[in-house]
């Protein structure tokens, strides 16, 4: 496996997370991901980046039971190593990455991404910083900075913005080329405003473009 994080970083993030209020926003996503797992079906969840395992806490509250759940993390090497699943989720830790490893820890989400992907990045500073003094998000750039390192490799089936910054749900274009099934509904139904899709699809529409021919940097 590539490596992902740096043995001093490794260090500062050992040491944030002694912080019982650090790690805490899979909490908050837990009900919109828990809907995403009724609706496709699945069994199990594998969670990169893991930290305190929030994330399972936040799906059982949303009224899921007897789910495979397949935590990560490198500051908890007793997790083991990353793991496929039916649904993969990386929240609250892309923008913790450290940015020459970024490349490194999309490889991972794509090799054990096999069906459907929920994955969140906040855009703007944390409000926690690290013993060095850095912010603790260590990326701070807007979706179209995000975006072209996900496209070359996932079809995003829906993106939404948040008062972090956004998430998606995506498939692996691997799939889509080996004769899966393409677009599928992966949320419920909902009565959104009819402007906010729009203007989120001209947005995907307006990066595609951009990026046609381009290889992603």
């Amino acid at each position: 496996m590539s490596t992902t994080i740096s043995k001093e970083y490794l260090d500062l993030q050992s040491t944030l997370h002694e912080n019982p209020h650090y790690g805490v926003a899979s909490l908050g996503y837990a009900p919109t991901i828990a809907d995403v797992f009724r609706t496709i079906g699945a069994q199990s969840v594998s969670d990169y980046g893991a930290g305190k395992c929030n994330l399972r806490t936040g799906l059982e509250k949303a009224g899921l039971r007897a789910f495979a759940y397949f935590p990560y993390d490198p500051v908890f090497p007793d997790y083991g190593s990353p793991r496929t699943a039916d649904l993969v989720c990386c929240i609250d830790v892309l923008e913790h990455i450290e940015e020459e490893f970024l490349p490194n820890v999309i490889a991972d989400l794509v090799r054990i991404t096999e069906n459907i992907g929920f994955f969140t990045v906040a855009t703007g500073p944390a409000q926690k910083v690290l013993a060095d003094g850095r912010n603790a998000h260590l990326i701070q750039k807007p979706a179209a900075w995000w975006l072209p390192k996900f496209l070359p490799y996932f079809n995003i089936e829906h993106l939404e913005n948040d008062e972090q910054g956004f998430w998606m749900i995506v498939r692996p274009l691997a799939l889509l080329e080996n004769g899966g099934p393409a677009f599928r509904r992966v949320l419920p139904a909902r009565n959104a405003p009819p402007e906010k899709p729009q203007g989120l699809s001209g947005v995907l529409r307006q990066i595609r473009e951009t990026l046609a021919g381009s290889p992603a940097s």
